[in-house]
Order: C-alpha cells, then sequence, then structure tokens
C-alpha cells in the first residue's frame, strides 16, 4: 500500500513539474522583471500625419524643411511645430501636427472619431499600407494638396528589437493582447508585433483607446499570446 501511495505520489510530481515548464514561455510576457526583461512602455498617439517631400514642398514652400521640437522614443522619428488643417466631405480638423522625417508617401493617422467629423471612413491599418484607403484635402500655409489615398486609422502595435521579440517569445508581424489593470481595466486584441532593426521597445495606443482603458505613459500591461 505504501509503495502504491509513493508510486502515486511521484506521478502527481512529475504531472505538477511538466505543467510548470508548459507555461514557461509566458513567464516574460506576464513578469518581465522576473526574465530580466523590461517592461512594454506605453507610448499614446494623437491624430498626426508624415509627409512625402514633394507634398511638402507645396504646403510649406520649395525646399521648406521640418522644425524638430521633441524627439520621439522610435529612432529618428520627432515630432515638428508644422502643422496642417485637414479637409474632408463634412469638416475639418485644424492644427493636426505633422511627424518627421520625410517619407515616400504622405501617410494620415487619424482617430476613429475624427472620421465622423471628415466624413470619410478610414480602414485600421498597419503604418505603410495605404493602397485602397480614402482620401482627404491637406492644407498649409503655401499651398493645398489633394491625396487621392492615404487616410487610415493606425493599428495599435508593439515595437521591439529581434532580440526584445525572442526575450518575450514574440516574432515580427504576430497579433497579441494586452490586458491593462486598473479603474477602466481591459483587455485590447489585434495588437501587431513589430520587430527587428530601427525599433525601440513601445507598444503605441491611440488617444481614444488610452481614454477608455483610462491608459497613461506610466501604465504597465501583460501581453498574452
Amino acid at each position: 500500500m505504501a509503495q502504491d501511495y509513493e508510486a502515486l505520489l511521484k506521478q502527481i510530481l512529475e504531472m505538477a513539474s511538466t505543467y510548470g515548464n508548459s507555461a514557461a514561455p509566458n513567464a516574460c510576457a506576464q513578469a518581465p522583471a522576473a526574465c530580466g526583461v523590461e517592461p512594454i512602455p506605453v507610448g499614446i498617439s494623437n491624430r498626426h500625419l508624415h509627409l512625402s517631400q514633394a507634398d511638402m514642398d507645396v504646403l510649406f514652400g520649395p525646399g521648406y524643411e521640418l522644425t524638430k521640437i521633441k524627439d520621439l522614443k522610435q529612432p529618428g522619428q520627432f515630432a515638428s511645430k508644422e502643422t496642417v488643417t485637414i479637409v474632408g466631405p463634412k469638416g475639418a480638423l485644424e492644427k493636426v501636427r505633422v511627424l518627421g522625417p520625410i517619407r515616400k508617401a504622405t501617410q494620415v493617422e487619424l482617430l476613429l472619431g475624427d472620421s465622423f467629423k471628415l466624413g470619410i471612413k478610414p480602414p485600421t491599418r498597419m503604418s505603410g499600407d495605404l493602397a485602397g484607403s480614402p482620401g482627404a484635402t491637406l492644407v498649409g500655409p503655401k499651398g493645398t494638396v489633394v491625396l487621392s489615398e492615404g487616410v487610415i486609422v493606425a493599428q495599435r502595435h508593439i515595437h521591439m528589437t529581434a532580440a526584445e521579440a525572442e526575450a518575450y517569445g514574440v516574432t515580427n508581424g504576430q497579433t497579441v493582447s494586452i490586458e491593462f489593470d486598473g479603474p477602466r481595466c481591459g483587455v485590447l486584441g489585434n495588437v501587431a508585433i513589430r520587430a527587428g532593426e530601427g525599433h525601440a521597445l513601445e507598444c503605441h495606443v491611440d488617444t481614444e483607446e488610452a481614454n477608455a482603458l483610462a491608459i497613461t505613459s506610466d501604465t504597465t500591461f501583460k501581453l498574452i499570446k
């Protein structure tokens, strides 16, 4: 009888050990500090746009260069003092900030609520995925640009290096969920991983998403794969 008990106890301990090992890949996502990786900081984005050189020349004058006022977390990215007005069929948004540096194609990133004021329906897309998106009219101090496409709502995403992606057990292009605690706790799904060179560890949500869950730049979260 004692031998049977010992055999059963050994089996239970082996099962418990196996269960603990199966949970290990998620350990860094749930408690980053325990794995020696940084907690992922949150960056909150308001509406903004990126300009091509050709469109900037029209809006601000030939050869114009953006004036940096603040570096952003992502390497080489910055907020400029320049703003434009975005015009749609139903209304306009004034003083929308331009972010640098110059891009190959002009891209307008709106909040979902802006679509009602402007009268357009931008899709939720990753940066650079502009094909088939609606356009808008941009008005600057020197001229006007009519875009045939380029207006989107940014898909929430997490920037990280390849090494950080490996530590968190995720891959570039993967979608995950993020869980927030606090008075308006909740889970946001469909969060894209952007991993590789030129990325700094940061989760990007827009101001509407942040307000919905009372998220601030100091808020932490759990990454759920």
